[in-house]
């Protein structure tokens, strides 16, 4: 809507506008000349941005509430080749606009009910009882948390249902690649798809909105982790077998590849080699169609931090 301001995707160097803008997160800094800003995220439905607040008093700190809609009149500029908001003037947005907050989130561009018959129609496709029952029961048990859940705090599909989006468009490519390939074990690719970050919905905390920071079990244990505990215990509820476990337990652990990554084990089987690979195609695929919003057909973007380079938007 027009009085809404500048959407963050259309801002451009050199502007001086009026925006409305969730605030991400805030933390107060201080500059090698010993003076106080502070250092901000703003988000919309069409991205993010980087912003300060010069001369930043406490008061001004204690002012601001994260996940809450903001009046904002920047000035845009360009710092170490990134957009920076250099921040006029920042107000609560009252009451009536705070009501639309959803309006502004970052979601996934299919509703949360069309993924998960996407997601249960996957489930049913899996013919290994145990590997079945497994994935039902951790699905329903998650039954509330998926409809809203991103799938990370900032990087791939940190949106709104980011989480259903990751997974169901991962089985969708997994089936794909199970007709070109045919000795790949269905069961448990589809298995290891749908179970290999399902304890992000532990890992993070997230509002029903999508916006999401670390638990406290996600910073001390992490999603790969709580996961092969949650197939131990459900392994010991349901008399599961033990051999399909491991397989399970396995992917797990491997589908980061690299001990860096978060993977002590890579990947030792081929259900677990295409595991890894399909979750890296879909995270890539999302960063570049992302990214591409950002620049015109025929330029090259800024580099971006999650793929370590900079990538151009092809024009023909």
């Amino acid at each position: 809507m027009a009085m809404d301001g500048v959407k963050i995707a259309d801002l451009k160097d050199g502007m001086i506008c009026d925006g409305t803008y969730i605030l991400k997160e805030a933390v107060m800094k201080k500059t090698n000349a010993g003076k106080y800003y502070i250092d901000i995220i703003f988000m919309d439905d069409t991205g993010e941005a980087g912003a300060k607040k010069w001369d930043a008093t406490n008061e001004d700190m204690a002012r601001l509430k994260s996940n809450k809609l903001y009046l904002v009149n920047t000035r845009v500029g360009i710092w170490q080749n990134k957009m920076q908001l250099n921040i006029n003037s920042i107000r609560l947005a009252p009451q009536d606009v705070q009501a639309r907050i959803a309006e502004f989130i970052p979601a996934a561009p299919i509703t949360p009910e069309e993924m998960m018959e996407v997601v249960d129609s996957f489930i049913e496709k899996i013919n290994n009882a145990d590997m079945k029952k497994l994935v039902r029961s951790i699905y329903t048990d998650y039954k509330d948390k998926l409809v809203y859940y991103p799938a990370a705090k900032a990087l791939h599909h940190a949106i709104r249902s980011g989480y259903l989006y990751h997974v169901s468009t991962m089985l969708k490519t997994a089936e794909k690649i199970s007709m070109v390939y045919e000795n790949v074990d269905t069961d448990l690719l589809y298995t290891g798809v749908l179970l290999h970050d399902v304890m992000k919905l532990e890992e993070l905390d997230s509002t029903e909105l999508g916006i999401a920071d670390y638990s406290i079990k996600g910073q001390l244990l992490g999603h790969i982790e709580m996961g092969i505990v949650l197939v131990d215990r459900k392994q010991v509820e349901f008399g599961l077998d033990e051999d399909v476990c491991m397989l399970i337990k396995h992917m797990i652990l491997s589908h980061h590849n690299l001990p860096e990554y978060g993977s002590p084990k890579p990947p030792m089987f081929l259900e677990a080699e295409l595991l890894h690979y399909i979750d890296l195609i879909d995270a890539r695929v999302y960063d570049f169609e992302q990214h591409y919003k950002s620049v015109m057909p025929g330029e090259v973007t800024e580099r971006i931090w999650s793929l370590d380079r900079r990538i151009y938007r092809p024009n023909y």
